[in-house]
């Protein structure tokens, strides 16, 4: 009896510990996002202010997965877009292709949380493959999506039906279930200044001294009030840092409290006495915005590793043998037959209704990655839930464009249907049909390629969301003709070099005998061996290097005898 009562009190702390370190893990993403606007957010709306660029749509899609990488959140990125349309700095065909950059770039996230995995190979290789079978599946959908919008305008055509045959009724309000958990702790590091799209501004009571917010709302983590005022010129030289969160005032009998939907709160015999000051750890502090987001991007990202590691330590201890086994099999079971195909597309309901819940798509495919690390979520399942996850996050931002002012309802309503009507396109694209569903083979692929050149995955994480787009937008600045010039035979040549591997696996006959193999190239332009050697002898430690033992196999993981007698 007492060797029970230890066993269960054990695992009960170590239940207690996973929910604290999932905690304090989702509050780190909450401030690395925090971090990355504080650093980028006004570069974010500089970089929105060549209209003339946009009008490229090849440059709108780089320019919507810089923004998006810049700020760490496709809501504010979107926001963006909606305040340039409704003050007529762009049009709603150019913003399109933002819109698809934006949904890109929103999946750096899981790709900076499967990182912390490299520790172990097989850890390394399902978070990594979880995580590049969100961003291949949007790209997937931009290459086909983006030449098909930019001849024949489908969603942006297609956003108008919908608008024109639905009758808007402003004022829809999403759940904020993630935020009322969070802002405890993040509001006592730091606050931003409250956005545009975060609702009404503060209101008194008509008696007292106490202020309050309007019903339903509080302070935002995000200024796009000054991203979107740098876009539209109306810059100013403020802080996003939030300084004061209220004032106290004095108010008479019978003044009223007007606080409209989409107008300003407005008071009658109103007083100011004094400010209040905010009590957050920066409140008070000389240091500039750069200095505050380096300070949080550094600490956020220990706390986010430390927690991971503790994530996925507790996850293996819990998870042991017939455990693991049973959980395992109800989160991938399948329905009987005839019904086994309805079970992708429930998941893809539950992804769409957490998301929806949680109201961050990020925090969801973050929470994801590790799940898939240690062996609880298989790749086929992760895929439909990551495809809800992106219906989910589009359908927050509709119920969010409900809520605009009235001068933005249309313009706000339209962008945020065509980000729901691209990730719908991309359902129907990428899995609709079994056999169509290449992303996830092309994860697969990658997550070993990225097990074996562990180097490869940072190459991966520069090269899509930085150094290319960044390559892209100085071609575009050039202009049109520069950008197809340059970029028309890269991508021609990438794919055909897909092509003829493509055909070297499967019909080497149909090729000549010169291109049935790569044998006849320079060894460092056909093998990434003399790459890793170059890496191993760069890299301090072993972190690069070879494994010193045999990697046990993924496929180790679908055998139920091993998952009975081993840890994940």
């Amino acid at each position: 009896m007492a060797s029970r009562l230890r066993h269960m009190g054990i695992s009960f702390l170590k239940a207690c510990g996973l929910l604290g370190s999932l905690y304090f893990f989702i509050c780190s993403l909450d401030i690395l996002s925090s971090a990355f606007q504080l650093l980028g957010s006004k570069m974010a709306g500089d970089i929105f202010k060549e209209s003339v660029v946009l009008s490229n749509p090849v440059a709108g899609l780089v320019i919507g997965v810089l923004v998006t990488v810049l700020v760490q959140s496709s809501s504010t990125s979107s926001s963006i877009v909606v305040s340039m349309v409704s003050s007529k700095l762009l049009t709603v065909q150019v913003s399109v292709p933002i819109i698809m950059g934006v949904n890109v770039g929103t999946s750096i996230t899981s790709t900076l949380v499967s990182m912390a995995q490299s520790g172990d190979r097989d850890e390394f290789r399902r978070a990594f493959s979880g995580s590049a079978v969100h961003g291949i599946f949007n790209w997937l959908t931009v290459l086909v999506l983006l030449p098909l919008e930019s001849a024949t305008a489908m969603l942006e055509r297609l956003s108008e039906l919908v608008l024109g045959a639905a009758s808007l009724q402003p004022g829809g309000q999403a759940p904020d279930i993630l935020k009322a958990l969070t802002q405890p702790l993040t509001h006592l590091i730091v606050q931003v200044r409250m956005a545009i799209s975060s609702g009404r501004p503060w209101a008194w009571p008509l008696k007292g001294r106490r202020w309050r917010p309007c019903p339903g709302q509080g302070p935002s983590k995000l200024d796009s009030n000054v991203i979107a005022g740098s876009a539209t010129g109306n810059t100013t030289n403020s802080s996003l840092i939030k300084r004061w969160c209220g004032i106290r005032a004095e108010m008479t009998e019978g003044s009223s409290n007007q606080c409209g939907a989409f107008g300003p709160c407005t008071e009658n015999n109103t007083v100011p006495e004094d400010r209040l000051p905010c009590q957050h750890l920066f409140a008070h502090s000389t240091l500039t915005d750069l200095a505050v987001g380096c300070i949080l991007l550094a600490g956020s990202l220990l706390v986010l590793c430390l927690c991971l590691v503790l994530i996925v330590k507790l996850l293996n201890s819990l998870l042991q043998g017939r455990i693991a086994q049973a959980v395992r099999s109800v989160i991938n079971a399948d329905f009987p037959f005839p019904f086994g195909w309805l079970s992708g597309y429930l998941a893809i309901l539950v992804g769409a209704g957490l998301t929806f819940l949680l109201q961050s798509s990020s925090v969801f495919t973050a929470a994801i990655v590790p799940l898939m690390g240690v062996g609880v979520i298989s790749l086929d399942r992760a895929y439909p839930l990551f495809l809800g996850s992106n219906i989910g996050t589009t359908t927050t931002a509709l119920l969010a464009a409900l809520a605009s002012p009235a001068d933005m309802l249309l313009f706000a309503v339209q962008v945020a249907l065509i980000h729901f009507l691209f990730n719908l396109a991309g359902i129907l694209l990428w899995y609709l049909v079994p056999i169509l569903r290449l992303p996830i083979p092309l994860a697969k692929r990658f997550g070993d390629l990225t097990a074996r050149y562990r180097w490869v995955a940072i190459v991966y994480l520069l090269l899509t969301f930085l150094l290319l787009p960044l390559a892209a937008f100085g071609l575009s600045l050039a202009g049109s003709m520069v950008l197809a010039a340059v970029g028309g035979p890269l991508v021609g040549l990438v794919l055909l070099v897909i092509l003829v591997n493509v055909l070297q696996q499967r019909r080497p006959s149909w090729l000549p005998r010169c291109l049935r193999s790569w044998a006849w190239l320079p060894l460092w332009l056909h093998s990434l061996e003399p790459w890793d050697r170059l890496m191993t002898h760069c890299c301090p430690g072993r972190a690069c290097g070879p494994s010193q033992t045999t990697a046990k196999e993924a496929h180790c993981y679908d055998n139920p005898e091993i998952l009975a007698s081993q840890q994940l």
